[in-house]
């Protein structure tokens, strides 16, 4: 083989600049700890964590030019010249016409969810994600999965597993009337499907259908550069455009967006809601000085602002997210090349391993995702979260959701750790697959009334 044909290595567009130390434990330590913990991750100590892949949320390494601009955070209580450079970041790259700043994109989805949702009504969804099924709930909705039947099935290599199902979106309409839907909710980039993105062509399918009906389109735009850069890769017409060009399409088939500013814009705090609607805008203002604060800060300090205006606009590099979905596929291969059952195609923000696979023996009601997540903290420091019957909940008559799919999920921070971190994580997967006929389940024994994935414990049965 000639040299011009063998496939090159990439490697980060950043070099690191200060390291953070961290706390070896040996295997005895963690098995006290987890214990300790109720075999929930949440709850373990940080310092006792190695290699953190809890989330990707917050858990990002900021870069020298946002440190630099939280020294400019204007800090003033109203009218803070960093909301007007947030709101015109997000007017500029994003096209939304107003802003409303939130501490967390969950505070968005709580202010959006009470201005939106009338008792009785109906929310479509591509697959629910906890906190925002929680909000649409508490505000009297109920939400409705219309994602492709291929997203709930783990070896499915759809390209696009995000998207939207047409036929079932119509079926609801059918069945509940257009004025019962206050909005299509619409991620992009799936969590809870394995980080799977949504095609543009399904957008603008979408977009056609909703206008025509009066329905609106709410963006859940967390990972939207992700999406995009997926968008950039796999579909026809797209390759020669930039991730800032594709998520400016994006955002332009929707009618509005919550953002947890903590993923894509790369910091450690923050989030807000955008509209495109004056009327709804003007709610919101009133809303979140209930729960936020003033509308020029939203329960924000004015660095934080500066720091996600800069976030935003390197979150747009395309060589930023090579890099950044570069080193989840990277793990991704590792792992396939130790046979460890991992969602497909390898989405972006982490690996989503298949714990219904890896741990066949055990029942959903034994808790297999909660249970190997514990299992890897054992193994090696390792702190991954579940994401599956726990994570699902209740339902409002009190029964608990079995979600088809049963995962365990190893979340990338971003700019964080190394290539030889992933090589770790890939060869600790590999030994607990190695026993995993040893592994025995759990039993929940405290469980609290909401969003129980973070606070429920366990003991080993």
């Amino acid at each position: 083989m000639k040299n011009s044909l063998v496939k090159r290595s990439w490697a980060e567009p950043y070099k690191i600049k200060m390291v953070e130390l961290l706390k070896m434990t040996t295997k005895a330590q963690r098995i006290k700890a987890i214990k300790e913990a109720g075999y929930n991750t949440f709850l373990l100590k940080s310092e006792d964590v190695y290699i953190d892949l809890l989330t990707d949320s917050g858990t990002n390494a900021m870069s020298d030019v946002q440190w630099s601009a939280m020294m400019l955070g204007d800090e003033a209580y109203a009218g803070s010249k960093s909301y007007y450079k947030l709101e015109g970041t997000i007017q500029k790259y994003y096209g939304y016409k107003y802003v409303i700043p939130t501490h967390q994109g969950r505070a968005a989805e709580n202010i959006l969810s009470k201005i939106l949702i009338k008792k009785g009504d109906v929310i479509p969804g591509n697959m629910y994600f906890t906190t925002t099924r929680l909000h649409q709930e508490l505000a009297g909705g109920t939400f409705t999965d219309i994602i492709i039947d291929e997203a709930h099935d783990p070896t499915s290599e759809h390209p696009f597993k995000g998207n939207v199902d047409m036929a079932k979106l119509e079926k609801v309409v059918k069945k509940y009337g257009a004025k019962k839907i206050p909005y299509i909710s619409i991620a992009t980039n799936v969590n809870m499907a394995g980080g799977q993105p949504v095609s543009m062509a399904n957008l603008k399918e979408l977009r056609a259908y909703t206008k025509k009906l009066g329905i609106r389109v709410i963006h859940d735009m967390t990972r939207v550069a992700e999406n995009a850069f997926f968008i950039q890769q796999r579909e026809k017409g797209y390759d020669k455009k930039s991730i800032a060009q594709i998520v400016k399409e994006i955002c332009s088939l929707t009618d509005g967006a919550t953002m947890s500013a903590k993923k894509d814009a790369l910091v450690n705090i923050g989030g807000f809601m955008a509209t495109n609607e004056w009327d709804v805008f003007e709610e919101a203002r009133n809303m979140v000085v209930v729960y936020e604060g003033l509308h020029t800060y939203g329960g924000l300090a004015g660095r934080d602002m500066e720091a996600i205006a800069v976030g935003i606009v390197e979150s747009l590099d395309d060589n930023h997210q090579h890099a950044r979905i570069g080193q989840v596929e990277y793990l991704g291969n590792k792992m396939m090349e130790y046979n460890v059952p991992i969602v497909l195609p390898i989405g972006g923000h982490g690996i989503f391993v298949d714990a219904k696979k890896f741990l066949p023996h055990l029942t959903q009601d034994q808790f297999p995702a909660q249970t190997l997540a514990a299992e890897m903290y054992i193994d090696s420091g390792v702190r991954t979260m579940e994401r599956g019957i726990v994570s699902a909940g209740r339902k409002p008559n009190g029964d608990n959701y079995y979600p088809k799919l049963e995962l365990v999920r190893f979340t990338m921070p971003r700019r964080v750790y190394t290539q030889a971190h992933m090589d770790v994580i890939a060869e600790s997967a590999a030994a607990v697959y190695d026993r995993r006929k040893s592994i025995k389940g759990l039993k929940m024994i405290y469980e609290p009334k909401y969003l129980r994935f973070f606070q429920a414990k366990f003991e080993k049965l």
